[in-house]
């Protein structure tokens, strides 16, 4: 073996799959928005989910996590079939964030994330207005777990600020925090880094990675490519609705299709005159006659400009 291949690093190791989406199809009466669309995550994954606007990946995020059925197609959660049902959705382990931020405004910060935790309390509603002794347990568990998830995100701080009165980068942050509040397998981020500026976005990046390093699997739409590329294991890039490619960041990044679905074809009249100006560049102009001296012949190019 050469000495080459044993500097390679060795390929990132997966667990068994959690997310599996088969064949899912999703139409709004004739329009057809989601088309035959099939996705694997594994354990401690992160898939970046990518595509020009318009393409179906927030539409293919709501018919993961119960908000739409589909109209073809199933798709599994841990070997299940999940029902179209968000609150079964997130009992079963599956959380997500959505693109444009939904919090609280008037809640605190912790009372945000505590939200999170009610799928998994079972203090019934009598005992909750008694404020019973199950009751008083379950809340003081919600209310630490919620700081711990502030200070894992980095707002432990701004556990008493009203959501409200954050910034946008906090606001995105708490959003996911919350999210983790679920107890989820798999999270779902859409666009978490929209609005941010590169120092935010590079914090959300090192929070992504501290949340797969917690065992998640994380599934990320997003359009600012530079960021996908350098974050996910894999990579599924949607079209019109459908697959156009799947794979590792350098073999999306490198396909010619994603790049003509992000900033266009030409058609053929454009392409012949691009040619016919580029061989015309390259021809010998013709000698012409030697014209009179002038003014205008003893500038530069840059004073002509």
């Amino acid at each position: 073996m050469s000495t080459q291949t044993l500097q390679q690093p060795a390929p990132p190791k997966f667990g068994a799959p959690v997310l599996e989406a088969s064949g899912v199809v999703m139409r709004f009466g004739g329009l057809t928005a989601v088309n035959n669309v099939n996705l694997t995550v594994r354990e401690g994954e992160i898939m970046g989910l990518i595509g020009p606007n318009g393409a179906g990946k927030t539409t293919f995020f709501n018919c993961l996590t119960g908000m739409y059925k589909p109209t073809e197609g199933e798709v599994k959660f841990q070997g299940a079939v999940l029902p179209p049902k968000p609150r079964a959705v997130v009992k079963a382990g599956m959380a997500r964030t959505f693109q444009n931020i939904r919090l609280f405004g008037n809640m605190t910060a912790l009372e945000n994330v505590m939200v999170g935790r009610y799928c998994r309390t079972n203090a019934l509603a009598f005992t909750s207005i008694i404020r019973g002794p199950k009751y008083h347990r379950e809340e003081a568990e919600s209310r630490r777990i919620a700081q711990e998830l502030l200070d894992f995100v980095g707002l432990g701080h701004t556990s008493e600020h009203l959501a409200r009165n954050l910034p946008y980068g906090d606001q995105r942050r708490l959003e996911i925090a919350r999210a983790l509040a679920t107890d989820p397998k798999l999270i779902l981020l859409d666009e978490p880094t929209a609005g941010m500026n590169p120092k935010e976005t590079e914090q959300a990046k090192d929070l992504i990675f501290r949340i797969r390093d917690k065992g998640l699997a994380v599934v990320v739409i997003e359009h600012d490519m530079r960021f996908i590329f350098s974050l996910c294991d894999r990579v599924h890039c949607l079209v019109r609705g459908e697959t156009l490619i799947e794979g590792s960041p350098h073999e999306v990044q490198s396909d010619h299709r994603v790049i003509e679905a992000y900033i266009g074809q030409p058609d053929e009249d454009e392409e012949e005159l691009v040619a016919e100006a580029h061989a015309h560049d390259h021809e010998t102009p013709p000698t012409a006659p030697t014209a009179p001296a002038s003014p205008a012949s003893d500038l530069t190019k840059e004073d002509r400009a």
